[in-house]
Protein backbone atom coordinates (compact mmCIF):
# COMPACT_ATOMS: atom_id res chain seq x y z
CA UNK A 1 0.00 0.00 0.00
CA UNK A 2 1.45 3.45 -0.91
CA UNK A 3 2.63 5.56 2.01
CA UNK A 4 0.04 8.29 1.35
CA UNK A 5 -2.85 5.84 1.27
CA UNK A 6 -1.55 4.11 4.39
CA UNK A 7 -1.51 7.44 6.25
CA UNK A 8 -5.10 8.14 5.19
CA UNK A 9 -6.12 4.65 6.33
CA UNK A 10 -4.52 5.16 9.75
CA UNK A 11 -6.10 8.61 10.07
CA UNK A 12 -9.52 7.18 9.21
CA UNK A 13 -9.12 4.33 11.73
CA UNK A 14 -8.05 6.71 14.49
CA UNK A 15 -10.98 9.00 13.68
CA UNK A 16 -13.48 6.13 13.79
CA UNK A 17 -11.93 4.91 17.05
CA UNK A 18 -12.31 8.38 18.60
CA UNK A 19 -15.96 8.66 17.49
CA UNK A 20 -16.87 5.17 18.68
CA UNK A 21 -15.14 5.74 22.03
CA UNK A 22 -16.52 9.16 22.88
CA UNK A 23 -19.95 9.23 21.24
CA UNK A 24 -23.02 7.04 21.65
CA UNK A 25 -24.93 5.65 18.68
CA UNK A 26 -27.73 8.16 19.28
CA UNK A 27 -25.29 11.08 19.26
CA UNK A 28 -23.75 9.79 16.02
CA UNK A 29 -27.18 9.41 14.37
CA UNK A 30 -28.10 12.93 15.49
CA UNK A 31 -24.91 14.29 13.91
CA UNK A 32 -25.66 12.39 10.69
CA UNK A 33 -29.05 14.09 10.39
CA UNK A 34 -27.44 17.46 11.13
CA UNK A 35 -24.86 16.85 8.40
CA UNK A 36 -27.58 15.72 6.00
CA UNK A 37 -29.47 18.94 6.71
CA UNK A 38 -26.37 20.97 5.84
CA UNK A 39 -25.90 19.00 2.61
CA UNK A 40 -29.58 19.55 1.74
CA UNK A 41 -29.17 23.28 2.45
CA UNK A 42 -26.15 23.53 0.13
CA UNK A 43 -27.89 21.63 -2.67
CA UNK A 44 -31.12 23.62 -2.38
CA UNK A 45 -29.08 26.83 -2.58
CA UNK A 46 -27.63 25.98 -5.99
CA UNK A 47 -29.05 28.00 -8.93
CA UNK A 48 -29.02 24.77 -10.98
CA UNK A 49 -32.14 23.59 -9.14
CA UNK A 50 -33.96 26.93 -9.20
CA UNK A 51 -36.04 28.77 -11.76
CA UNK A 52 -34.56 31.84 -13.40
CA UNK A 53 -34.85 34.88 -11.15
CA UNK A 54 -35.90 32.86 -8.09
CA UNK A 55 -34.39 34.28 -4.93
CA UNK A 56 -34.72 32.78 -1.44
CA UNK A 57 -32.97 33.98 1.71
CA UNK A 58 -30.32 31.81 3.37
CA UNK A 59 -32.44 31.20 6.46
CA UNK A 60 -35.53 30.26 4.44
CA UNK A 61 -33.41 27.79 2.46
CA UNK A 62 -32.12 26.32 5.74
CA UNK A 63 -35.72 26.05 6.99
CA UNK A 64 -36.57 24.23 3.75
CA UNK A 65 -33.63 21.87 4.26
CA UNK A 66 -34.81 20.95 7.77
CA UNK A 67 -38.35 20.44 6.49
CA UNK A 68 -37.08 18.24 3.66
CA UNK A 69 -34.81 16.00 5.75
CA UNK A 70 -37.57 15.61 8.35
CA UNK A 71 -40.09 15.04 5.50
CA UNK A 72 -42.44 17.55 7.11
CA UNK A 73 -43.67 19.62 4.18
CA UNK A 74 -43.78 23.08 5.75
CA UNK A 75 -42.24 25.83 3.65
CA UNK A 76 -41.86 29.57 4.00
CA UNK A 77 -42.24 30.14 0.24
CA UNK A 78 -44.14 28.68 -2.71
CA UNK A 79 -42.04 25.75 -3.92
CA UNK A 80 -43.46 25.76 -7.46
CA UNK A 81 -42.35 29.38 -7.88
CA UNK A 82 -38.74 28.69 -6.82
CA UNK A 83 -37.60 25.22 -7.90
CA UNK A 84 -37.54 23.81 -11.44
CA UNK A 85 -38.05 20.16 -12.40
CA UNK A 86 -34.46 19.36 -11.43
CA UNK A 87 -35.17 20.84 -8.01
CA UNK A 88 -38.31 18.73 -7.66
CA UNK A 89 -36.33 15.58 -8.48
CA UNK A 90 -33.76 16.63 -5.86
CA UNK A 91 -36.59 16.97 -3.34
CA UNK A 92 -37.80 13.47 -4.23
CA UNK A 93 -34.33 12.07 -3.56
CA UNK A 94 -34.16 13.79 -0.19
CA UNK A 95 -37.65 12.51 0.66
CA UNK A 96 -36.26 9.00 0.27
CA UNK A 97 -33.29 9.70 2.55
CA UNK A 98 -35.33 11.55 5.16
CA UNK A 99 -38.30 9.18 5.07
CA UNK A 100 -36.46 5.86 5.04
CA UNK A 101 -33.73 7.09 7.37
CA UNK A 102 -30.11 7.96 6.68
CA UNK A 103 -28.73 4.65 7.94
CA UNK A 104 -31.29 2.55 6.06
CA UNK A 105 -30.70 4.41 2.81
CA UNK A 106 -26.89 4.38 3.04
CA UNK A 107 -26.73 0.76 4.23
CA UNK A 108 -28.85 -0.37 1.30
CA UNK A 109 -26.26 1.00 -1.11
CA UNK A 110 -23.51 -0.62 0.99
CA UNK A 111 -25.34 -3.92 0.53
CA UNK A 112 -25.79 -3.38 -3.20
CA UNK A 113 -22.05 -2.69 -3.57
CA UNK A 114 -21.35 -5.89 -1.56
CA UNK A 115 -19.49 -4.06 1.20
CA UNK A 116 -19.33 -5.66 4.63
CA UNK A 117 -21.59 -4.18 7.32
CA UNK A 118 -19.67 -3.83 10.59
CA UNK A 119 -21.10 -4.39 14.07
CA UNK A 120 -20.95 -0.63 14.75
CA UNK A 121 -22.90 0.08 11.57
CA UNK A 122 -25.49 -2.48 12.63
CA UNK A 123 -25.82 -0.69 15.98
CA UNK A 124 -26.37 2.60 14.15
CA UNK A 125 -28.98 0.95 11.93
CA UNK A 126 -30.77 -0.40 15.01
CA UNK A 127 -30.80 3.08 16.56
CA UNK A 128 -31.88 4.96 13.43
CA UNK A 129 -34.67 2.46 12.69
CA UNK A 130 -35.76 2.44 16.34
CA UNK A 131 -35.37 -1.33 16.58
CA UNK A 132 -35.25 -3.18 19.94
CA UNK A 133 -32.73 -5.81 18.80
CA UNK A 134 -29.65 -6.06 16.60
CA UNK A 135 -30.38 -9.30 14.76
CA UNK A 136 -32.13 -9.13 11.40
CA UNK A 137 -31.64 -5.38 10.87
CA UNK A 138 -29.70 -5.73 7.60
CA UNK A 139 -32.21 -8.24 6.21
CA UNK A 140 -35.02 -5.85 7.22
CA UNK A 141 -33.34 -3.01 5.32
CA UNK A 142 -32.90 -5.03 2.13
CA UNK A 143 -36.48 -6.22 2.12
CA UNK A 144 -37.96 -2.85 3.18
CA UNK A 145 -36.14 -0.69 0.63
CA UNK A 146 -36.84 -3.08 -2.23
CA UNK A 147 -40.50 -3.35 -1.30
CA UNK A 148 -41.00 0.40 -0.92
CA UNK A 149 -39.18 1.18 -4.18
CA UNK A 150 -41.36 -1.39 -5.97
CA UNK A 151 -44.51 0.14 -4.46
CA UNK A 152 -43.44 3.62 -5.57
CA UNK A 153 -42.82 2.42 -9.12
CA UNK A 154 -46.12 0.53 -9.38
CA UNK A 155 -48.20 3.39 -7.98
CA UNK A 156 -46.20 5.93 -10.00
CA UNK A 157 -47.18 4.12 -13.19
CA UNK A 158 -50.82 3.90 -12.04
CA UNK A 159 -50.96 7.62 -11.21
CA UNK A 160 -49.21 8.62 -14.46
CA UNK A 161 -51.65 6.53 -16.51
CA UNK A 162 -54.65 7.98 -14.70
CA UNK A 163 -53.36 11.55 -15.01
CA UNK A 164 -52.80 11.20 -18.75
CA UNK A 165 -56.06 9.52 -19.72
CA UNK A 166 -58.15 11.73 -17.42
CA UNK A 167 -56.73 14.81 -19.12
CA UNK A 168 -55.32 16.28 -15.89
CA UNK A 169 -51.89 16.41 -17.56
CA UNK A 170 -51.88 16.85 -21.32
CA UNK A 171 -48.47 15.34 -22.15
CA UNK A 172 -47.05 11.94 -21.29
CA UNK A 173 -43.96 13.60 -19.81
CA UNK A 174 -45.99 15.73 -17.38
CA UNK A 175 -48.20 12.78 -16.43
CA UNK A 176 -45.17 10.58 -15.64
CA UNK A 177 -43.37 13.37 -13.76
CA UNK A 178 -46.37 14.24 -11.57
CA UNK A 179 -47.47 10.61 -11.21
CA UNK A 180 -44.15 9.52 -9.73
CA UNK A 181 -43.94 12.63 -7.56
CA UNK A 182 -47.35 11.85 -6.06
CA UNK A 183 -46.31 8.25 -5.45
CA UNK A 184 -43.00 9.14 -3.77
CA UNK A 185 -44.53 12.00 -1.82
CA UNK A 186 -47.37 9.85 -0.47
CA UNK A 187 -45.20 6.86 0.54
CA UNK A 188 -42.61 9.05 2.28
CA UNK A 189 -45.42 11.19 3.78
CA UNK A 190 -43.49 14.33 2.77
CA UNK A 191 -46.50 16.61 2.28
CA UNK A 192 -44.71 19.14 0.07
CA UNK A 193 -46.99 20.99 -2.32
CA UNK A 194 -45.02 21.56 -5.54
CA UNK A 195 -48.03 22.68 -7.60
CA UNK A 196 -49.65 25.22 -5.28
CA UNK A 197 -52.93 23.29 -5.17
CA UNK A 198 -51.87 20.06 -3.38
CA UNK A 199 -54.41 17.28 -4.13
CA UNK A 200 -57.32 19.69 -4.71
CA UNK A 201 -57.75 18.93 -8.47
CA UNK A 202 -58.44 15.28 -7.56
CA UNK A 203 -61.07 15.97 -4.91
CA UNK A 204 -63.75 14.10 -6.90
CA UNK A 205 -61.48 11.25 -8.02
CA UNK A 206 -62.38 8.61 -5.43
CA UNK A 207 -60.00 5.99 -6.81
CA UNK A 208 -57.08 8.41 -6.65
CA UNK A 209 -57.93 9.36 -3.05
CA UNK A 210 -58.23 5.68 -2.09
CA UNK A 211 -54.79 4.97 -3.58
CA UNK A 212 -53.33 7.95 -1.72
CA UNK A 213 -54.76 6.64 1.57
CA UNK A 214 -53.17 3.23 0.90
CA UNK A 215 -49.76 4.81 0.22
CA UNK A 216 -49.99 7.03 3.30
CA UNK A 217 -50.74 3.96 5.42
CA UNK A 218 -47.85 1.99 3.91
CA UNK A 219 -45.43 4.78 4.79
CA UNK A 220 -46.83 5.41 8.26
CA UNK A 221 -47.66 2.01 9.71
CA UNK A 222 -44.02 1.03 10.27
CA UNK A 223 -41.36 -0.80 8.25
CA UNK A 224 -41.31 -3.91 10.50
CA UNK A 225 -45.08 -4.18 10.14
CA UNK A 226 -44.84 -4.07 6.33
CA UNK A 227 -42.25 -6.84 6.34
CA UNK A 228 -44.23 -8.99 8.73
CA UNK A 229 -47.36 -8.60 6.61
CA UNK A 230 -45.27 -9.61 3.60
CA UNK A 231 -43.98 -12.70 5.46
CA UNK A 232 -47.53 -13.54 6.52
CA UNK A 233 -48.77 -13.40 2.92
CA UNK A 234 -45.86 -15.61 1.80
CA UNK A 235 -46.56 -18.14 4.56
CA UNK A 236 -50.23 -18.28 3.59
CA UNK A 237 -49.41 -18.72 -0.09
CA UNK A 238 -46.92 -21.54 0.48
CA UNK A 239 -48.95 -23.12 3.31
CA UNK A 240 -46.00 -23.52 5.62
CA UNK A 241 -46.05 -26.16 8.33
CA UNK A 242 -45.65 -23.65 11.15
CA UNK A 243 -48.04 -20.66 11.10
CA UNK A 244 -46.52 -17.19 10.97
CA UNK A 245 -46.75 -15.22 14.22
CA UNK A 246 -46.89 -11.43 14.26
CA UNK A 247 -44.74 -9.67 16.85
CA UNK A 248 -46.40 -7.78 19.68
CA UNK A 249 -45.17 -4.53 18.17
CA UNK A 250 -46.85 -5.22 14.82
CA UNK A 251 -50.12 -6.26 16.46
CA UNK A 252 -50.15 -3.14 18.63
CA UNK A 253 -49.10 -0.83 15.77
CA UNK A 254 -51.76 -2.16 13.39
CA UNK A 255 -54.47 -2.09 16.06
CA UNK A 256 -53.72 1.49 17.15
CA UNK A 257 -53.24 2.77 13.60
CA UNK A 258 -56.63 1.43 12.51
CA UNK A 259 -58.37 2.67 15.68
CA UNK A 260 -57.07 6.20 15.06
CA UNK A 261 -57.81 6.02 11.33
CA UNK A 262 -61.42 4.87 11.73
CA UNK A 263 -62.29 6.95 14.82
CA UNK A 264 -60.66 10.03 13.28
CA UNK A 265 -62.69 9.57 10.10
CA UNK A 266 -65.92 9.18 12.06
CA UNK A 267 -65.29 12.33 14.12
CA UNK A 268 -64.38 14.40 11.06
CA UNK A 269 -67.54 13.17 9.33
CA UNK A 270 -69.75 14.05 12.31
CA UNK A 271 -68.25 17.52 12.80
CA UNK A 272 -68.23 18.60 9.14
CA UNK A 273 -71.26 16.75 7.72
CA UNK A 274 -73.49 19.86 7.98
CA UNK A 275 -70.70 22.35 7.35
CA UNK A 276 -67.93 21.80 4.76
CA UNK A 277 -69.36 18.44 3.67
CA UNK A 278 -72.97 19.68 3.60
CA UNK A 279 -73.48 19.71 -0.18
CA UNK A 280 -71.38 16.62 -0.89
CA UNK A 281 -72.81 13.20 -1.78
CA UNK A 282 -72.50 10.61 0.99
CA UNK A 283 -69.68 8.69 -0.70
CA UNK A 284 -67.59 11.86 -0.95
CA UNK A 285 -68.26 12.73 2.69
CA UNK A 286 -66.98 9.32 3.77
CA UNK A 287 -64.00 9.41 1.39
CA UNK A 288 -62.91 12.90 2.43
CA UNK A 289 -63.32 12.08 6.13
CA UNK A 290 -61.10 9.00 5.85
CA UNK A 291 -58.61 10.90 3.67
CA UNK A 292 -58.16 13.65 6.25
CA UNK A 293 -57.96 11.09 9.05
CA UNK A 294 -55.01 9.52 7.18
CA UNK A 295 -53.28 12.64 5.86
CA UNK A 296 -53.30 14.47 9.20
CA UNK A 297 -51.32 11.63 10.74
CA UNK A 298 -48.28 12.59 8.62
CA UNK A 299 -48.84 13.04 4.88
CA UNK A 300 -49.91 16.69 4.86
CA UNK A 301 -51.86 16.47 1.58
CA UNK A 302 -55.16 18.33 1.42
CA UNK A 303 -58.28 18.48 -0.75
CA UNK A 304 -59.61 21.75 0.69
CA UNK A 305 -58.25 24.95 2.16
CA UNK A 306 -57.88 24.34 5.90
CA UNK A 307 -59.62 27.65 6.59
CA UNK A 308 -62.85 26.01 5.44
CA UNK A 309 -62.84 23.62 8.41
CA UNK A 310 -64.41 24.46 11.76
CA UNK A 311 -62.26 25.04 14.84
CA UNK A 312 -63.21 21.68 16.48
CA UNK A 313 -62.05 19.90 13.32
CA UNK A 314 -58.75 21.80 13.32
CA UNK A 315 -58.23 20.83 16.97
CA UNK A 316 -58.89 17.20 16.02
CA UNK A 317 -56.38 17.55 13.17
CA UNK A 318 -53.83 18.91 15.66
CA UNK A 319 -54.37 15.95 17.99
CA UNK A 320 -53.90 13.46 15.14
CA UNK A 321 -50.76 15.27 13.97
CA UNK A 322 -49.38 15.27 17.52
CA UNK A 323 -49.87 11.48 17.74
CA UNK A 324 -48.36 10.86 14.31
CA UNK A 325 -47.46 7.46 12.86
CA UNK A 326 -45.95 4.23 14.12
CA UNK A 327 -42.32 3.97 15.21
CA UNK A 328 -39.83 2.82 12.55
CA UNK A 329 -41.85 4.58 9.86
CA UNK A 330 -41.48 7.75 7.78
CA UNK A 331 -43.54 9.75 10.28
CA UNK A 332 -43.05 11.77 13.44
CA UNK A 333 -45.11 12.66 16.50
CA UNK A 334 -45.26 10.81 19.81
CA UNK A 335 -46.05 7.63 17.80
CA UNK A 336 -49.01 5.26 17.94
CA UNK A 337 -47.50 2.67 20.30
CA UNK A 338 -46.85 5.39 22.87
CA UNK A 339 -50.56 6.26 22.94
CA UNK A 340 -51.52 2.58 22.91
CA UNK A 341 -49.34 1.79 25.94
CA UNK A 342 -50.63 4.82 27.86
CA UNK A 343 -54.21 3.72 27.14
CA UNK A 344 -53.52 0.14 28.22
CA UNK A 345 -51.74 1.38 31.34
CA UNK A 346 -54.73 3.53 32.27
CA UNK A 347 -57.13 0.62 31.73
CA UNK A 348 -54.97 -1.69 33.86
CA UNK A 349 -54.82 0.92 36.61
CA UNK A 350 -58.61 1.35 36.58
CA UNK A 351 -59.06 -2.43 36.76
CA UNK A 352 -56.58 -2.67 39.61
CA UNK A 353 -54.14 -4.85 37.67
CA UNK A 354 -50.44 -4.68 38.46
CA UNK A 355 -49.26 -5.68 34.97
CA UNK A 356 -50.16 -4.24 31.59
CA UNK A 357 -51.02 -7.06 29.21
CA UNK A 358 -52.37 -7.42 25.69
CA UNK A 359 -52.44 -10.27 23.16
CA UNK A 360 -51.25 -12.66 25.90
CA UNK A 361 -48.07 -10.63 26.40
CA UNK A 362 -46.89 -8.49 29.27
CA UNK A 363 -45.52 -5.03 28.49
CA UNK A 364 -42.31 -4.17 30.33
CA UNK A 365 -42.49 -1.46 32.99
CA UNK A 366 -39.49 0.25 31.36
CA UNK A 367 -41.47 0.62 28.13
CA UNK A 368 -44.37 2.11 30.09
CA UNK A 369 -41.98 4.60 31.69
CA UNK A 370 -40.62 5.59 28.29
CA UNK A 371 -44.16 6.07 26.95
CA UNK A 372 -45.06 8.34 29.88
CA UNK A 373 -41.86 10.38 29.50
CA UNK A 374 -42.18 10.74 25.72
CA UNK A 375 -45.82 11.81 25.90
CA UNK A 376 -45.46 14.26 28.79
CA UNK A 377 -42.29 15.93 27.50
CA UNK A 378 -43.66 16.14 23.95
CA UNK A 379 -46.88 17.69 25.22
CA UNK A 380 -44.93 20.14 27.40
CA UNK A 381 -42.62 21.10 24.53
CA UNK A 382 -45.53 21.73 22.15
CA UNK A 383 -47.36 23.70 24.85
CA UNK A 384 -44.41 26.02 25.49
CA UNK A 385 -43.74 26.36 21.76
CA UNK A 386 -47.39 27.40 21.29
CA UNK A 387 -47.15 29.87 24.16
CA UNK A 388 -43.97 31.48 22.77
CA UNK A 389 -45.42 31.71 19.25
CA UNK A 390 -48.59 33.25 20.66
CA UNK A 391 -46.37 36.02 22.03
CA UNK A 392 -44.08 36.52 19.03
CA UNK A 393 -46.55 35.97 16.17
CA UNK A 394 -49.60 38.00 15.15
CA UNK A 395 -51.79 35.05 14.22
CA UNK A 396 -54.81 33.33 15.72
CA UNK A 397 -54.24 30.75 18.43
CA UNK A 398 -55.77 27.92 16.40
CA UNK A 399 -53.44 28.61 13.46
CA UNK A 400 -50.45 28.48 15.84
CA UNK A 401 -51.65 25.23 17.42
CA UNK A 402 -52.01 23.66 13.97
CA UNK A 403 -48.55 24.89 12.94
CA UNK A 404 -46.88 23.51 16.09
CA UNK A 405 -48.63 20.13 15.87
CA UNK A 406 -47.84 19.92 12.15
CA UNK A 407 -44.14 20.62 12.75
CA UNK A 408 -43.75 18.16 15.63
CA UNK A 409 -45.76 15.48 13.79
CA UNK A 410 -43.73 16.20 10.60
CA UNK A 411 -47.04 16.52 8.76
CA UNK A 412 -46.87 19.75 6.74
CA UNK A 413 -50.46 21.02 7.07
CA UNK A 414 -50.76 24.72 7.77
CA UNK A 415 -53.25 27.57 7.82
CA UNK A 416 -50.81 29.53 5.68
CA UNK A 417 -48.82 31.28 8.41
CA UNK A 418 -45.43 29.58 7.84
CA UNK A 419 -44.12 32.24 5.48
CA UNK A 420 -45.24 35.06 7.80
CA UNK A 421 -43.48 33.73 10.91
CA UNK A 422 -40.88 35.88 12.61
CA UNK A 423 -37.25 34.78 12.86
CA UNK A 424 -37.91 33.34 16.32
CA UNK A 425 -41.05 31.58 15.08
CA UNK A 426 -39.17 29.93 12.22
CA UNK A 427 -36.43 28.72 14.58
CA UNK A 428 -39.03 27.16 16.91
CA UNK A 429 -40.88 25.44 14.06
CA UNK A 430 -37.61 24.19 12.50
CA UNK A 431 -36.52 22.80 15.89
CA UNK A 432 -39.86 21.02 16.32
CA UNK A 433 -39.53 19.46 12.85
CA UNK A 434 -36.04 18.17 13.60
CA UNK A 435 -37.03 16.76 17.00
CA UNK A 436 -40.17 15.24 15.49
CA UNK A 437 -38.05 13.32 12.96
CA UNK A 438 -35.39 12.19 15.46
CA UNK A 439 -37.92 11.39 18.19
CA UNK A 440 -38.35 12.92 21.64
CA UNK A 441 -36.76 9.98 23.47
CA UNK A 442 -33.61 10.00 21.34
CA UNK A 443 -33.41 13.79 21.54
CA UNK A 444 -33.23 13.49 25.33
CA UNK A 445 -30.63 10.72 25.18
CA UNK A 446 -28.32 12.87 23.05
CA UNK A 447 -27.28 14.62 26.27
CA UNK A 448 -26.59 11.37 28.15
CA UNK A 449 -22.86 10.45 28.16
CA UNK A 450 -21.86 7.29 26.27
CA UNK A 451 -20.71 5.45 29.38
CA UNK A 452 -24.14 6.00 30.93
CA UNK A 453 -26.04 4.76 27.86
CA UNK A 454 -24.05 1.68 26.90
CA UNK A 455 -23.42 0.12 30.33
CA UNK A 456 -25.30 -3.17 30.63
CA UNK A 457 -28.28 -4.65 28.81
CA UNK A 458 -31.55 -6.18 29.92
CA UNK A 459 -33.33 -8.94 28.04
CA UNK A 460 -37.07 -8.33 28.26
CA UNK A 461 -39.80 -10.85 27.58
CA UNK A 462 -40.74 -8.92 24.45
CA UNK A 463 -39.87 -5.29 23.96
CA UNK A 464 -42.06 -2.60 22.38
CA UNK A 465 -40.58 0.15 20.20
CA UNK A 466 -41.26 3.54 21.80
CA UNK A 467 -41.19 7.04 20.44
Amino acid sequence: MPKFNLSLFKLRRSGNRFINTHFSTIQIIFSYYAIMTIIAFLLLSLPFFKKNGANVSIFDTLFMAVSTVSVTGLSTFNIHEVYNNRGIILLEMMFQVGGLGIMMFSTFFFIMSRRKISLRQRQLIMTDMNQPRLSGSVRLIKSTVRTLFLIQIIFGIIFATRFYFSGIHATVKDAIFNGFYQSISAVTNSGFDVTGVSATPYANDYLFIFLLICLIMIGGIGFPVIMEVKEWVISKRHKRKYPFRFSLFSKLAIMMYMILFISGGILIFLIERHHLFNDMPLIQKITDSLFYSATTRNAGLQLNDLYQFQTPTLLLFSMLMFIGCSPSSVGGGVRTTTIAILGLYMISFIKGKENVTIFSRRIEKYDIQKAVIVFNLSLAMCFFATMILAITEEHSLISIIVEVASAFGTTGLSLGITGDLTFIGKIIIATLMFIGRIGMLYTLMIFVPKERQDKGYLFPTEQIIIG
